[in-house]
Parts: C-alpha cells; structure tokens; sequence
C-alpha cells in the first residue's frame, strides 16, 4: 500500500470524527436550552425586597422540579399583578402566621421564628401587625427586606387573599449563579428546621 492511499483512507476518518463531534456539541447545546427552559429556569433579582440574601441584578436559578414547597424556601411564583415574583415562604397551608410576640417576633403556629440568617441586618419582622390562618394549598410569602417588600401583608391590607395557591409557584430558587462573586447555594435557613405545632 502506498502512501497516498494511506492519506485518502485516514481522511473520511477525520471528516467523520468532526461531524460526530459537531453533532454530540449540537446535542448538549439542545439539552442545555431544554433543561434551562423546563427544569431550571433562570431568574433576575428586580428589586431590593429579598436584601441581603438577594440583591438588585443577581441571577437565581430555579428548581421547577421541587416537590412540596416547605416553610423556608425561597420561591419564583406569578405574583398578584401577574408577573414573576420572588419571595421567602414562611407558613404553608394549615399554619397560623402572626406578628408578633412580645419579643416583635413572627410566629408561626405559636412557634417564633428566628430570623436572623436571612433578615435584612436594618430591618424588623414587620410594621404591621397581622395574624392569618392559611388556608390549605397556600402559601404566606414575604421579602427578606421587610420594609421594602409588597408581600401577603400589603395584599392582606388590601383586601385580597394575601397568600398564594401553591400552583401558582413557578419553582424554589436553589442557588446563586450571578455575579460570580456572589455565587452561592440557597439553603433553608435553620429555624425552618424546627417542629411546629400541627406538623405531622
């Protein structure tokens, strides 16, 4: 065999590693968009409401595969002017939500939260003083930034339902992926952890 045939043999090789590999990149690029815009969808922070565990800017990605929303978790839902919303879930269906105890802590179930981890360093649980028991299938949702944040309160105050259903979340924000300095896993914070009264 000479030289030439040689060459012409290992070139169709070539060309064909160059198509399958084009093909696996155009099969991950495919996957990628598909996981993205059904499973874990990205969001961007609009306003300062969820200060300081999120900031104006930041970019959330979203588990839309998230099972039963849990007391805790940070939560994209269609907000009540019907675009996508972002907020901290403190009591779920069943729950008694109120503000506040002696101490000007939320409680819920008669359990008081600590919130410390997540609050914003110059705010307070609440203004307003509120009790509501949620009904089952919904959700009481509130900013981490108290005083800049329109949640269940205000709507309460305004003569709407002021919880959310629970099919109207979207997804449980899971991590932090933008700006790189700021990446970070979104964890539920430890007083989530505790039993409350009426839980199974």
């Amino acid at each position: 065999m000479t030289a030439g045939s040689e060459n012409e043999q290992a070139a169709p090789s070539r060309k064909g590693g160059v198509r399958e590999s084009l093909l696996l990149a155009g099969c991950g690029a495919v996957a990628a968009v598909l996981l993205q815009s059904f499973v874990f969808p990205l969001f961007w922070i609009p306003s300062e409401s969820m200060e300081n565990t999120l900031h104006v800017g930041d970019g959330v990605v979203v588990n839309k595969l998230h099972g039963a929303v849990e007391r805790g978790d940070v939560v994209v839902f269609t907000g009540w002017d019907g675009t996508d919303t972002i907020k901290r879930v403190i009591a779920i269906g069943g729950d008694t939500v109120k503000c506040c105890d002696a101490q000007r802590r939320i409680t819920v179930n008669g359990v008081p939260l600590d919130e410390k981890d997540y609050l914003h360093p110059d705010d307070f649980p609440s203004k307003e003083e509120f009790e509501k028991a949620v009904p089952e299938g919904r959700l009481w949702v509130m900013g981490d930034r108290r005083s800049a944040s329109q949640d269940s309160r205000d709507h309460e105050e305004r003569g709407g339902e002021g919880t959310i259903a629970e099919d109207e979340v979207t997804g449980r924000a899971v991590a932090v992926f933008w700006p790189l300095s700021r990446a970070a896993v979104l964890s539920t914070p430890d007083t989530f952890a505790r039993t409350f009264t009426g839980d199974e």
